[in-house]
C-alpha cells in the first residue's frame, strides 16, 4: 500500500467520526481498516462522503443483491482490481450468482450470465466500455429495474468504478484469506 497504515489511537479530530461511523459497519468489523477504508482515513471529509453514499448503494437500494454483486464484479474485473473483485465474489456468491460464472468474469470471458444478473452485467459493461448504455441493453434493463433501479444500477458502476481506481490507484493489497483473482 502506498499510504501508511492508521494509528487508530492518535486519530485527528477529521478521522475520529470517520472511524467511528466505519466500526459500526460488519465488514470493518471483521477486517479492520483494509480496502477502501483505509484509504478514506487519509481524506476524512472525501471518506465520510463515500463511506455514506457506499452504504446507500449496498443496503438502501432496490435491487436484488445478486444484481448489485454482478455490477460491482463486472466493474472490478474491468479494473482489474483484486481486492474489489475479491471481496465482491464472496458477496456475490452469498447472494446466489453462480461460481463458475464469476470465474469466467475474472478470467475476461463471456460469463454467460441470464435474466437480471445479464441486464446488470449489460449496463455495466455497456457503461465501462462505451461510457454509455445502448438502446437496446437500457430498454431491457429497464424494463427489469425501472427508473429508480436503472438510478441504483448506474450509481452502483459509478461508485465501484471510483472504489477500483482508489484500490489500484494506492495499490491496496489483498486482506488475508483472499486470493487474487487476476494472479
Amino acid at each position: 500500500m502506498r499510504l501508511p497504515d492508521i494509528d487508530t489511537d492518535d486519530l485527528t479530530d477529521e478521522q475520529q467520526p470517520l472511524y467511528d461511523a466505519l466500526t459500526n459497519r460488519p465488514e470493518v468489523q471483521a477486517m479492520g481498516l483494509v480496502g477502501p477504508f483505509g484509504v478514506w482515513m487519509h481524506a476524512p471529509e472525501l471518506g465520510t462522503a463515500m463511506a455514506q453514499l457506499g452504504a446507500a448503494v449496498r443496503f438502501s437500494a432496490s435491487l436484488p443483491a445478486a444484481v448489485t454483486e454482478v455490477a460491482i464484479c463486472t466493474t472490478g474485473a474491468f479494473f482489474r482490481s483484486s481486492f474489489e473483485f475479491a471481496a465482491h465474489r464472496t458477496m456475490a456468491l452469498r447472494a446466489g450468482v453462480d461460481e463458475a460464472k464469476l470465474d469466467r468474469l475474472a478470467a475476461g470471458e463471456d460469463p454467460e450470465f441470464t435474466g437480471d444478473e445479464q441486464a446488470a452485467h449489460a449496463v455495466a459493461s455497456d457503461l465501462l466500455h462505451d461510457h454509455r448504455v445502448s438502446r437496446d441493453v437500457y430498454a431491457d434493463a429497464h424494463r427489469r429495474f425501472g427508473d429508480q433501479g436503472m438510478v441504483e444500477l448506474v450509481t452502483t458502476v459509478g461508485y465501484y468504478s471510483l472504489i477500483s481506481m482508489l484500490l489500484n490507484g494506492f495499490d491496496v493489497p489483498l486482506s488475508t484469506g483472499m486470493t487474487d483473482p487476476f494472479a
